[in-house]
């Protein structure tokens, strides 16, 4: 059922869009001679391989292939489908036992994805979504281009729950009592900090430097010859004067850092506003002699620096002015050129109050955003709120708004108005906008009258998925226009909007909220290298590893290369630092930037130190974890949990005969049990063994000093020496990873669980795909049009493809 007319000339070409995802009538004819070869081979092959343990005796699995007739694939494709999945990954029959030929398998799981998507494509099942609430990153980037202000939604809302390892999955973000209020604060702190108060109180803010702020490197955005510091977005609520403090640049018990004297600086906006120097031979003397008093006398050259600023954001840094590494008077060669570096002083944290003497709340960003128009007389305020709430809510709500929407902003208005002035009754009309259900939440109404079942969302509900897809955020002027006018649901308008937003640098979240979470980069923060064994190790290390993957996997999305190019892109972005903990030379200076691999080894994400190091522990290799990352993430076939009160791989314990971690696996999988699930990771994990656990090469183990191995043999029969060898096998089989690929973009992009019914979708996506070679933009677009993405259900029941009520869970 369409919405409303304007959509009705719309549905021949839909349709047609809808058709080209379709195989061409050569392939269903072929697809269908292939479907009508006869089911006893493939019977045969479950009678010999699997039916000695899926039977209905035994129930390995909970699956019973007596129950799961091949005359009625179609009718229990959610079986079938964690059958193919299964098969796929290689895990069935399980490593060790008699395994099928793979011509037959391959023949098998074809016959069996022909039979479903067949089937589905006579009568589609869409899975549903509900109300969706934006999570921290969509709030903030909605913020951002709704009021054109940055705000940190850490501090302001509560961390969001997590389901197949993305945080925007509609059915975990719920709203307790206490969320709801949270939301509430922010809404009115956000609507002040907008609109600005004339007569704001004096506030303390304060900014602690971040752990892994090395104090020896440049810090990006800070003036070039410093080091350390750190630089900071604070948004000044007036124009007035601000009180600056630095603290922790000397300390009692123990006078640390001070040996030397260093100058510090500070800048507003990139321009020095303030200098001093700290250290040196009067400083230690003082302190040697007058001890707390001279402490005291030292720290307030940096306490209450009185500046002017005007009203707005401004980037405030606190640095020093570099040194040259040749100043050392250490008897021993440090470990690194750096490490003299470590016991200089460094500031603690950066403290702003104020403001002081405030001069009007200037011209700030958010302020132009918000105010389109300013009444000249008291009969003009309530048509100019009129505009400028009207523009808000439809930016905010994601459509031009109902009156009904409109009133309670209003409300607020006249609220507002009488208790203070005109601007004061648009920070309360906005607070009303911020903290209204329809900004909180994407909803997607049925039409009227549709009891239950698919039905195709609207222009304007497309808009915000497409949004929401591509820049976790609302969608802009231009979506909206063409939700308005009916064109946006034409298939060639879609594939146009793809790419213009995946142009717009906003595209730059499906790096930083889809890649980080599908590839577990966000575990990062979770790894804490053990510093004896990895003393070269530090947090400014980590941030290297992550900006790196950001910019590798950025250059593949948004430069629109074929996705395959993750797997062997013989490319990587490095500053000095990571290019020496690679071993890359001729790379001077903390920028990053685009180098050539001459070492195969670390083409790709497999080279990449941030996959390393968020698969491994902190004292050693995990070839267990690797080897789950690569089925769950690039082949799509997750391993089976293992069972509880499984034991932990033994350490090697001080005093004895060290082994190495592919020893202890040996002893650890011997059991064979154990095997049927490890016999299916481990070779994939053994094949990245000679990167240690925070992604350098070697050759050796460092316990043991043996060779390192790396060999195995994969599930399939397939033979890996190295981690080249590994690129080389999955490679061959790019439709695998394209597919794992679409499934998680699907999941990502829908905001649900994917279920059994979406799975002929993504074969088809793929397949389009594949047709341009997996870019990146291809498989965005035959995302956009696909049946999952255009369609929402209603949440009671789907028809199943046996003509009877099928309940999915989602």
């Amino acid at each position: 059922m369409l919405r409303n007319s304007s959509q009705t000339t719309l549905l021949p070409r839909v349709l047609l869009a809808l058709a080209s995802l379709l195989p061409a009538p050569s392939q269903l004819a072929e697809a269908t001679s292939k479907a009508t070869v006869p089911a006893a081979a493939h019977q045969q092959l479950l009678d010999t391989y699997c039916a000695d343990c899926h039977n209905q005796d035994d129930w390995a699995g909970s699956l019973a292939f007596e129950t799961l007739p091949l005359t009625q694939v179609s009718e229990q494709a959610e079986s079938w489908e964690k059958v193919i999945r299964k098969l796929n990954g290689h895990m069935m029959p399980p490593p060790g036992n008699q395994q099928p030929e793979p011509d037959r398998v391959k023949a098998f799981v074809g016959w069996l994805e022909t039979s479903i998507d067949r089937s589905a494509a006579a009568q589609p099942i869409a899975g549903n979504v509900a109300l969706h609430r934006l999570n921290r990153a969509e709030y903030a980037n909605a913020i951002r281009d709704l009021l054109d202000l940055q705000i940190d939604t850490t501090v302001l809302l509560p961390k969001d729950d997590v389901s197949d390892g993305f945080d925007n999955v509609a059915n975990v973000l719920k709203v307790s009592p206490s969320f709801l209020e949270q939301y509430i604060a922010a809404a009115r702190d956000i609507s002040l900090l907008a609109v600005g108060n004339p007569e704001p109180k004096q506030q303390l803010a304060s900014y602690r430097v971040p752990a892994g702020n090395s104090q020896y490197r440049h810090v990006d955005g800070l003036p070039l010859g410093t080091r350390g510091g750190m630089l900071v977005e604070h948004y000044f609520p007036t124009d007035g004067d601000y009180d600056f403090t630095i603290t922790g640049l000397a300390g009692a018990t123990y006078v640390f850092g001070l040996d030397e004297p260093h100058t510090v600086i500070m800048t507003i906006d990139g321009r020095k506003v303030f200098e001093q120097s700290v250290g040196g031979d009067k400083d230690v003397r003082a302190i040697d002699q007058q001890q707390a008093p001279a402490l005291a006398a030292i720290n307030e050259r940096f306490r209450n620096i009185r500046r002017s600023v005007s009203a707005g954001p401004h980037q405030v840094g606190i640095t020093f002015i570099a040194k040259t590494f040749a100043e050392s008077d250490d008897i021993l060669y440090p470990l690194l050129p750096e490490d003299q570096w470590r016991r200089i002083t460094k500031p603690s944290q950066l403290q702003i109050m104020g403001p002081y003497n405030p001069k009007g709340l200037g011209v700030t960003p958010s302020r132009q955003r918000i105010f389109v128009c300013r009444p000249r007389a008291v009969s003009e305020e309530l048509p100019c709120a009129n505009l400028i709430l009207g523009n808000l809510v439809k930016k905010a709500f994601r459509h031009p708004p109902t009156p009904e929407e409109l009133a309670a902003p209003l409300g607020f208005f006249r609220r507002g108005r009488e208790q203070g002035n005109f601007e004061s009754g648009i920070q309360q009309g906005l607070m009303a906008i911020l903290a209204s259900p329809y900004f909180l939440y994407r909803v997607e109404t049925p039409p009227d009258g549709l009891a239950d079942g698919t039905f195709r969302i609207n222009g304007f509900e497309l808009a915000s998925r497409l949004a929401f897809f591509f820049w976790s955020s609302l969608p802009d002027e231009e979506l909206l226009r063409l939700a308005g006018n009916g064109r946006l649901q034409n298939a060639a308008v879609l594939g146009a909007q793809v790419e213009r937003m995946l142009a717009d640098p906003r595209a730059g979240a499906l790096v930083n909220n889809f890649a980080f979470q599908w590839l577990h980069v966000r575990g990062l923060d979770n790894v804490d290298p053990d510093p004896v064994l990895f003393p070269a190790y530090d947090v400014g290390l980590r941030e290297d590893f992550a900006r790196e993957m950001a910019l590798f996997v950025g250059s593949v999305f948004l430069e629109n290369q074929s996705v395959l190019r993750l797997l062997d892109a013989n490319y990587t972005f490095v500053n000095e630092r990571l290019a020496r903990h690679y071993g890359i030379n001729g790379v001077r200076g903390d920028q990053f930037r685009r180098v050539p691999l001459t070492d195969a080894n670390r083409f790709g994400i497999f080279g990449k130190a941030a996959m390393l190091m968020v698969t491994s522990y902190p004292n050693r290799t995990a070839p267990v974890l690797r080897g789950a990352w690569i089925l769950e993430n690039i082949l799509g076939t997750p391993p089976t949990s293992p069972p509880p009160n499984v034991e932990a791989l033994p350490e090697n314990v001080e005093g004895t005969v060290a082994i190495t971690v592919r020893e202890r696996m040996e002893l650890h999988r011997s059991n064979r049990g154990c095997f049927a699930c490890h016999g299916v990771m481990d070779p994939l994990g053994f094949a990245l063994e000679n990167f240690d656990a925070i992604g350098r090469w070697r050759t050796k183990d460092a316990e043991t000093g043996k060779a390192i191995d790396a060999s195995g043999k994969m599930a399939d029969g397939t033979g890996v020496t190295n981690v080249q060898d590994l690129r080389k096998a999955i490679s061959a089989r790019p439709e695998q990873f394209a597919q794992t690929l679409v499934e998680k973009l699907m999941l990502y992009a829908l905001g649900r669980n994917l279920g059994f019914y979406d799975m002929p979708s993504v074969r088809a996506i793929v397949k389009q795909a594949a047709k341009d070679d997996y870019r990146f933009s291809a498989i965005l677009k035959a995302i956009v049009t696909s049946e999952p993405f255009l369609h929402n259900r209603n949440p009671a029941a789907a028809t199943g493809t046996n003509g009877k009520v099928a309940h999915v869970s989602d």
